[in-house]
């Protein structure tokens, strides 16, 4: 048995059994191009799983050295990859920019950061493992793109391409060339996706017979954008690569087929969902976050649990048996957090906080929770663990807590607060969780209602809408 091999039998031994087998087919069957930049959520549509599986099984394959996992900050326009670290710690708060489309950015969990895996080399070489060897569209789908970017059929990008592109060429470190162009009257950019440079091209006014000069350098700035006004007319275009790589400069025309082109989009992985991810955080307990970054997650549903006379039952039942049943309890909750796709963040004393990407999530993990302690009780003949539970869903920041990945800001203290709210078995959600359709969808299915009022939140200026799951 070679040590693919060996690491394969491994994967099938953490991983559920469907999302193992998929991993391994992709592994050992998938083209060069498929195992570049692993998009985890389209491999669960191709085989036909649930995501949830596959990405654990894709992060016991990080973890074991099958694959390598990155994580890429991308343009929220042309959802190119501006920087791809190897750990989110390489990620930062700000100054991300991209050249092709003169956009300045900062990072969002939820949207403009994506986790991909590659095969790790020391199971299978592949073309992306050797970048410079790739050819201009393998470059631009393996590398400057992101795996959300949807390709048109090979077909139609044939078309596409042929008709949106003007020229390429592919400059050794140190080369110089001169391409002759002739403008018409729509606009160009020259994109080299290797070193993010791009300087676009307006055309405007009369036409002029007189030659008009360009002169691009490339060299290891990287993303260097600029501009340029010209005449419809003759361009003698010079590319100078000063870079210690090979660059492949390319020159687009700016209309409807580059769109075409470029605009397919599909879902992906982001990084919210992966912090938010149960596997995730007991893989990676530590080795996330460091101590000062705060990076921005626009939406994300934080659920809070108390267990309600924990203390009583401790005296009533005694130590070994309270702790019995408090395990039991928490062993439930992480299992139901799990299941929902969701992660738990720390416990506190008696006390769960878990994040879900979704409200609709949360809502049925919460009514999941309440089912499975009153089984419980039942099964013991006594009301022993009785939960009080809390829902909020808002901005906040991922940050580093006593040396692991926690959250940070308002949304995380009206869950806390909203948690204190609720009764023996009573669930409490804010305004925001229960305006998400598929969170209202879920009670109605369920035949759960929800009695709305305002409240005073210990620690909140001004009252906060919430509901009582009745």
């Amino acid at each position: 048995m070679d040590e693919s091999d060996a690491l394969l039998a491994a994967l099938h031994r953490t991983a559920e059994p469907e999302a193992a087998r998929a991993v391994e087919r992709l592994l050992r069957h998938g083209s060069d191009a498929d195992l570049a930049r692993i998009n985890a959520v389209h491999l669960a549509a191709q085989a036909g799983l649930d995501e949830e599986p596959v990405i654990a099984a894709l992060l016991h394959g990080a973890r074991l050295g099958l694959l390598e996992l990155s994580w890429n900050v991308l343009c929220p326009s042309c959802g190119g990859v501006i920087e791809a670290p190897a750990s989110l710690r390489g990620v930062r708060s700000s100054g991300y920019h991209c050249a092709f489309c003169a956009l300045d950015s900062e990072p969002v969990l939820d949207d403009t950061v994506e986790v991909t895996f590659t095969v790790s080399p020391r199971v299978r070489r592949i073309a992306a493992h050797d970048p410079d060897g790739l050819g201009l569209w393998d470059y631009q789908r393996q590398v400057f793109f992101g795996s959300g970017v949807a390709f048109p059929e090979p077909e139609t990008f044939a078309t596409l391409a042929q008709r949106a592109i003007v020229d390429s060429v592919e400059l050794k470190a140190g080369e110089r060339m001169i391409l002759g162009l002739q403008l018409g009257p729509e606009p160009l950019i020259v994109l080299d996706p290797v070193t993010h440079a791009a300087h676009s091209l307006m055309v405007e006014g009369e036409p002029t017979p007189e030659r008009q000069d360009l002169a691009l350098v490339f060299d290891t700035a990287r993303a260097s954008a600029g501009r340029g006004t010209f005449r419809p007319g003759p361009l003698r275009l010079s590319l100078d690569n000063r870079s210690t790589r090979r660059v492949l400069p390319t020159i687009f025309r700016v209309g409807p087929d580059i769109e075409a082109l470029l605009g397919g989009r599909r879902p992906f992985l982001t990084a919210k969902r992966l912090l938010s991810n149960q596997t995730f955080r007991d893989l990676y307990r530590t080795d996330t976050l460091d101590i000062d970054q705060r990076l921005k997650i626009l939406s994300l549903t934080f659920l809070f649990t108390d267990l309600k006379g924990s203390t009583a039952l401790y005296a009533r039942v005694g130590d070994l048996v309270a702790y019995d049943l408090v395990r039991a309890h928490f062993q439930i909750l992480h299992e139901i957090v799990a299941a929902e796709g969701g992660a738990v963040v720390k416990t506190i004393g008696d006390a769960v906080m878990a994040t879900f990407i979704g409200p609709h999530r949360a809502v049925a993990a919460a009514l999941r929770m309440r089912a499975a302690m009153q089984d419980l009780n039942r099964e013991r003949g006594a009301d022993d663990l009785v939960l009080k539970i809390g829902l909020h869903e808002g901005p906040c920041l991922a940050v580093s807590l006593n040396d692991r990945q926690d959250y940070f800001g308002q949304t995380v203290n009206v869950a806390a607060r909203v948690q204190q709210l609720a009764a023996s078995g009573g669930i409490f959600a804010t305004d925001t969780v229960l305006r998400h359709p598929q969170a209202a969808r879920h009670l109605a299915e369920t035949g759960v209602s929800a009695r709305a009022e305002l409240r005073r939140l210990r620690g909140i200026g001004e009252p906060v809408a919430v509901h009582e799951f009745i």
